[in-house]
């Protein structure tokens, strides 16, 4: 069964639940067909080589701190030069009336996904992803074991930060559950312990055979979910409980590999740019307890309304709660509707 709205709904302002963070969405369809006269952004698809020798992240170079890279020939990890979070912070805390502060030791590492300057995740075959794969899992275990929480995550394109075009993502630990974790971890703990079943699950199955599906297969979900903030996010989902990356057995990391390239392939096409994003991995905070109740997912954030038009968070925005100017449904139609052909060795997914 799938949500049901009709056009005249749609087509009015109106505001959209998210059962995750528990936070509203203003939709206002139509607002894109007004006359835009504010920063465009470039529109070319940058041309890299297969190696740059003054690339800080290329194999056998040598990084801004003098350390040099090994000639590494599939996936590197290191610790981040430039670390957010350090683990010879001390422990401490601070108190005074409404004034807090308290020490946050952790780890920031680099993914370097290929030694290829010019491969993202879009053109990758599905070998070279499943070990991206691998990697995230492996690092988020190992991390897991001294951190309560780990973020995978992917900055994709000047656009969104990215301080280095070579194909890469990081990986942040820390010893508290930052502010949206923990509020998806609360929003997924209450809906177990009411229904006995698991939130991303029920949407799921509720919303995945509808509209907003952009692709799925018999174990994976890609969705521009009914709740979506940004113009063309999706939310990618496995379709069996499953709390963490690591608990993906090998048919399923095969299959999360082909589902990944074939939507970053569909970025690239939606507007022949090589598409700008934040993507991050939300998987069970590593703590005592039960881990039934939490259902990994990835979240993927681009702020492109078109080719030239990026979404900001302004205003409004900013003042009062999020709003969107296309519909899910339209940019789930989209999004299916572009090719995939740009991911190697895609199998349509």
């Amino acid at each position: 069964m799938t949500v049901g709205l009709t056009d005249p709904m749609l087509a009015e302002p109106h505001r959209r639940y998210n059962p995750l963070t528990r936070e509203w969405v203003l939709v206002s369809t139509g607002r894109t067909k007004r006359p835009w006269l504010g920063r465009a952004e470039a529109t070319a698809r940058p041309t890299r080589p297969t190696f740059d020798p003054g690339c800080y992240l290329c194999p056998g170079n040598v990084r801004a701190n003098g350390a040099r890279n090994p000639a590494y020939e599939a996936t590197f990890v290191f610790d981040n030069d430039f670390a957010a979070l350090r683990a010879s912070t001390p422990e401490w805390a601070f108190e005074d009336g409404l004034l807090r502060a308290e020490a946050e030791p952790g780890t920031c590492r680099v993914i370097c996904f290929t030694p290829r300057h010019d491969l993202d995740l879009g053109h990758m075959t599905e070998v070279e992803a499943r070990r991206v794969v691998d990697v995230w899992a492996e690092q988020s275990e190992e991390l897991g074991r001294r951190y309560r929480w780990v973020q995978v995550f992917e900055n994709r394109g000047e656009l969104m930060g990215a301080s280095n075009p070579h194909p890469h993502g990081q990986i942040w630990a820390e010893s508290s559950i930052p502010r949206e974790p923990a509020r998806e971890d609360a929003a997924q703990r209450d809906h177990h312990a009411r229904h006995g079943r698991n939130l991303l699950l029920d949407y799921a199955e509720q919303d995945g055979d509808g509209p907003r599906v952009v692709s799925a297969t018999d174990d994976w979900l890609v969705i521009v979910p009914f709740w979506a903030t940004w113009p063309f996010e999706t939310l990618v989902v496995p379709r069996r409980p499953t709390a963490r990356l690591a608990d993906l057995d090998d048919v399923r990391r095969d299959g999360l590999a082909a589902v990944l390239t074939a939507l970053v392939a569909r970025y690239d096409d939606l507007f022949d740019i090589a598409f700008p994003y934040s993507m991050g991995w939300h998987q069970a905070p590593y703590v005592p307890g039960s881990t039934a109740h939490w259902q990994l997912h990835a979240h993927f954030y681009p702020p492109m309304l078109g080719a030239t038009v990026r979404k900001f968070m302004v205003g409004y925005e900013l003042m009062s709660e999020p709003q969107r100017d296309i519909s899910a449904e339209e940019a789930a139609e989209r999004l299916r509707g572009a090719s995939v052909a740009a991911a190697a060795g895609s199998t349509g997914a």
